[in-house]
């Protein structure tokens, strides 16, 4: 039997492309549930496809950045590509956002970022660059989300249970003021929720240092703002530059709740 345009169809009754997009589709579901990242033989299991073939369409989603593929590990995860995508709904958060990023950094004259949680770690979505040079995370960049301030601004806005569930049992050092007792950040993140700040002293990188809070729209999607500065400057400026940033989320959020 052939299809409308005289693809050959399937036994499941689709052309061959319909059933490439529906297959890729599986497995981004099952990626999305998955925030540790699978293995090809587990998605090959999950999805009785052939194992060749979750290759062929895990490669594929890679190159579009769907799905980000570690070759290292053996792994596949949500990739930086959906971010965007996911963002894109509803009220549009991140086009709705930009403004305010922009007038923020104009007036701390730092830069700001727009950060979001992806399991145990935090994908950059958006950035506005200050005129002051600082090397900082590309768009798309993930970090790990308990040595950054972005990140634990956004783990302290999940469930404690949650919260356990997402962080490895050994959090890995990324400087020796990285935290990597598990019950020493929980206690952290208890105070974020109450200060509505999170700090980053030199703990994701030597000599940068970022301050970091929460935004949400009425449809419960919530974001991280963080500005992120050379230590020797944030330390003469931490006070200034975290009421800008409250000032900041405090507008959003009024926008973005549509009030």
């Amino acid at each position: 039997m052939s299809s409308i345009s005289g693809a050959p169809a399937t036994p499941s009754g689709r052309t061959g492309g319909i059933q490439v997009i529906a297959r890729a589709g599986e497995i981004l579901r099952l990626l999305g549930v998955n925030d540790r990242g699978l293995t090809l033989r587990h998605v090959a299991e999950a999805t009785g496809l052939p194992r060749s073939t979750v290759h062929r369409i895990v490669i594929a989603l890679a190159d579009e950045e769907l799905v980000s593929w570690d070759p290292v590990r053996g792994k596949a995860e949500i990739g930086p590509g959906l971010v965007g995508l996911a963002l894109g709904r509803g009220h549009r958060l991140r086009d709705t956002v930009r403004p305010h990023l922009e007038a923020l950094s104009r007036r701390v004259d730092e830069t700001v970022d727009l950060v979001v949680l992806r399991g145990d770690s935090v994908v950059f979505v958006d950035q506005v660059v200050a005129r002051q040079l600082l090397v900082v995370s590309a768009m798309g960049a993930v970090l790990p989300a308990h040595a950054t301030a972005c990140g634990k601004a956004l783990l302290s806005a999940l469930p404690r249970d949650e919260v356990a569930h997402l962080l490895p049992e050994k959090l890995l050092p990324c400087t020796a003021n990285t935290i990597t007792d598990r019950a020493e950040l929980l206690r952290q993140l208890e105070v974020i929720k109450v200060s509505r700040l999170a700090y980053d002293h030199q703990e994701q990188a030597e000599g940068l240092s970022a301050v970091a809070a929460l935004v949400r729209n009425a449809w419960g999607e919530v974001a991280s703002i963080t500005i992120p500065a050379p230590s020797l400057r944030f330390a003469g400026r931490e006070g200034a530059l975290s009421a800008a940033l409250l000032e900041t989320c405090d507008e959003l959020d009024r926008v973005l709740a549509g009030r």
